[in-house]
């Protein structure tokens, strides 16, 4: 449900890993519900293409390229957006890597490394420059962290991931609480798995795990990028006012299994 003028409107939204997948879905979910955006990614191609389409839809928005490894990287993003729209209201830290799937004895120390960094570290980066800027905002902001399933849970052959992810949902707790004095809220969303250019390949090449997938979920089905980005602007709005430190499974049910 959403206001005559949209969930997310007079918001200034950042969208970290916004060139494909549920980041480029959260872009167009919330530029639909009115957010002015600033969209991130390391793909300088894909955000050109993106903020095209968006402005040609009357959305106002501007990009940069990002790596969240890179604090002046994430620096600059928000900078830009407290330069461009004058603050920063709400920011969905999508950003992340899956990694490779293998028995934990036999990965390399090197998947480890680069898993934590990206979705630990990078997420890190993310919240200590977004809250320094909402510091400076009376009316406070939100913050969202992707999380996952795997931060819920184990899955088997992804122990790095699963570690990652569960540091995800520990940075978005802490944070929660002690920021929840300044009126900033952080809350996490948890998606299942979620049909992306990679997973639709990974299916096309593993059919018999496409159905295991759905048979363990009972919604009997994966899904769609947009409903994990409906969920995001859900929590980054006005109508979760009274939720920090959550994290919520998108997921068709497979977490309660």
């Amino acid at each position: 449900m959403t206001t005559q003028h949209g969930l997310l409107a007079d918001k200034v939204v950042l969208i970290t890993g916004a060139s494909s997948g549920i980041g480029a879905a959260a872009a167009r979910v919330f530029a639909a519900e009115g957010a002015q955006l600033v969209i991130a990614a390391r793909r300088a191609d894909r955000l050109d293409e993106l903020v095209t389409e968006l402005r040609g839809k009357g959305t106002e928005v501007v990009s940069s390229v990002m790596d969240i490894v890179q604090a002046d990287d994430v620096r600059r993003a928000v900078d830009l957006a407290v330069e461009t729209f004058g603050r920063l209201d709400a920011a969905f830290n999508n950003a992340g890597i899956g990694g490779d799937q293998n028995a934990m004895h036999l990965m390399d120390d090197s998947v480890y490394d680069s898993i934590m960094e990206t979705n630990v570290r990078g997420t890190w980066n993310c919240l200590r420059y977004e809250i320094r800027a909402m510091l400076e905002n009376s009316a406070g902001g939100a913050i969202v962290n992707n999380s996952s399933v795997g931060g819920l849970q184990a899955i088997p052959a992804a122990a790095p991931y699963v570690a990652s992810k569960h540091a995800v949902v520990g940075l978005t707790k802490a944070a929660a609480a002690e920021y929840a004095a300044h009126g900033i809220r952080v809350n996490s969303v948890a998606p299942g798995v979620t049909r992306s250019e990679n997973i639709i390949d990974w299916f096309q090449r593993n059919p018999e795990l496409e159905a295991e997938l759905h048979a363990a979920t009972p919604q009997a089905r994966t899904a769609r990028a947009e409903e994990i980005a409906e969920a995001a602007a859900w929590l980054c709005s006005d109508r979760s006012s009274f939720v920090t430190g959550a994290i919520m499974p998108v997921d068709g049910g497979y977490s309660m299994v």
